[in-house]
C-alpha cells in the first residue's frame, strides 16, 4: 500500500525471514563467521541461539544462498515439537527421503545409504535444525546418535541447531555431556544496538530503492530502537506500521511524536479489555476500582474519544479515496436505446 506512495519496490519490513534484506551487524557478521568456520570443518555440532526475533533464521537462509550445491546437501527443519521417535523420520523426510511405514531400523539404513552416496559423490550433507529449544532431551540424543555415520576418515553429517536461549539450559544439562563434546562452535547472538539498528533500517529501505522519502529524525531512529531494544523483528514491525501511518497522513518527514504514536497503537492492541479482566481480587480499594473506570462525566474524556473516533473514521476515509482514485475510470457504454437515426447527407 505505502510503496508506491513512498516510491519503494517493494515492502521493505516484512516479518518473514528474507536473506534478501539480510544486514551483517557485529552479531551477526561473527554468528556467519562461526557458521562457515564451521562448514570448514565438516563435522560436529555448531550452536547459535539468540532471543525470539533476534535473526536466526535469516542468517540461515543467508548462509544457504552461499552454500555451493555441488559439494553440500542441506536439510532445515523448523517444527522441533518432536519427541524421539518422530525425529528421525523427520530428519530423514528433510532430506527427501521415503519415510512413510518404515520401521526405525529401516529409515536408519536408507539414511546411512544417502549420506554415504552423498561422500561417494564428493559431497557432504548439512542438517539445520531450527527452534532446537522445542527438543526435548531425548530428540537431541537422538540427533546426537546420527552423527556416528561416518568413514574412516570423516562424518558423513554435520547438524547446526539453532534456538532461543533456553536451549543452553537442555545443552548443559547432566545427560548431554556426549554433545557438549561435539560442539565444535557455540555463539550466541545478541541485539543491535543504536547505531546498528538505524544502519539496519536504513539497509532495507536502500534495498527497495529508499531515496530519503520519506525521511527520518535522529529522534525517530532513537525512539525506534528503544522500543526495539536492537531486535530485529520488533523493528521491523514498528517500521511497517510506521511506514503505513505516514502514507495515510500523508507525511514525508517522520519524527518521535509519530513513532511514539505507532507504538502506543501497538501497545493498545495488545490490552486486556474490561470485560475480560474478570472480578477485581478482595482487598482492592474502591478508589482503586474508581481509578481503573474512565470518568464519562468529565468532558475533557468523551473529547478525546471523539477525536479518536474521528482520526479513525478520517484514516478510513483516507484509505477509501486512494483506492478509488487508484481504480482505472469506467468506460462510456453505448446507450442502445436511443432512437437510431440516419445520418443527414
Amino acid at each position: 500500500m505505502y510503496e508506491n506512495y513512498y516510491g519503494l519496490s517493494d515492502k521493505p519490513f516484512r516479518l518473514r525471514p528474507d536473506p534478501h534484506f539480510f544486514y551483517g551487524s557485529k552479531g551477526h557478521k561473527r554468528a556467519m563467521a562461526y557458521l562457515e568456520y564451521g562448514l570448514s570443518h565438516g563435522e560436529g555440532f555448531i550452536v547459535v541461539t539468540g532471543e525470539v526475533g533476534a535473526g536466526k533464521t535469516t542468517l540461515v537462509r543467508n548462509l544457504f544462498n552461499q552454500l555451493p550445491s555441488d559439494q553440500i546437501v542441506a536439510a532445515h527443519i523448523v517444527n522441533t515439537h518432536l519427541d524421539a521417535e518422530d525425529t528421525l523420520r523427520t530428519v530423514v523426510a528433510a532430506f527427501g527421503l521415503p519415510y512413510e511405514n518404515a520401521s526405525k531400523t529401516a529409515m536408519l539404513a536408507r539414511l546411512e545409504q544417502f549420506l554415504r552416496a552423498c561422500d561417494q559423490e564428493g559431497k557432504r550433507a548439512l542438517l539445520v535444525v531450527d527452534e532446537a529449544q522445542n527438543l526435548t532431551p531425548r530428540a537431541v540424543e537422538e540427533l546426537r546418535m546420527l552423527s556416528n555415520f561416518q568413514t574412516d576418515e570423516k562424518s558423513l553429517l554435520q547438524t547446526f541447531l539453532l534456538g532461543q536461549p533456553e536451549f543452553r539450559t537442555t545443552l548443559h544439562s547432566a545427560g548431554m555431556q556426549q554433545l557438549r563434546q561435539r560442539v565444535t562452535a557455540s555463539y550466541h547472538l545478541g541485539p543491535m544496538d543504536a547505531e546498528e539498528t538505524r544502519a539496519y533500517i536504513e539497509h532495507r529501505l536502500h534495498t527497495v530503492g529508499w531515496r530519503d522519502d520519506p525521511t527520518f529524525s535522529d529522534n525517530a531512529y532513537a525512539a525506534i530502537y528503544e522500543y526495539s531494544g536492537g531486535i530485529p523483528r520488533k523493528v521491523n514491525a514498528l517500521c511497517d506500521r510506521l511506514l503505513l501511518m505516514g502514507y495515510l497522513e500523508e507525511l514525508h518527514a517522520l519524527k518521535e511524536k509519530d513513532v511514539n504514536e505507532v507504538i502506543r497503537d501497538i501497545q493498545s492492541e495488545y490490552q486486556v479489555p474490561q470485560s475480560a479482566q474478570g472480578a477485581q481480587p478482595d482487598g482492592v480499594q474502591d478508589n482503586e476500582r474508581h481509578a481503573q473506570m474512565p470518568n464519562l462525566d468529565n468532558p475533557g474524556y468523551m473529547d478525546e474519544r471523539m477525536m479518536k473516533m474521528e482520526k479513525s473514521m478520517a484514516s478510513v476515509l483516507s484509505i477509501l479515496k486512494k483506492i478509488v482514485s487508484s481504480l482505472p475510470a469506467p468506460t462510456q457504454a453505448p446507450d442502445n436505446n436511443q432512437d437510431e437515426r440516419p445520418t443527414p447527407p
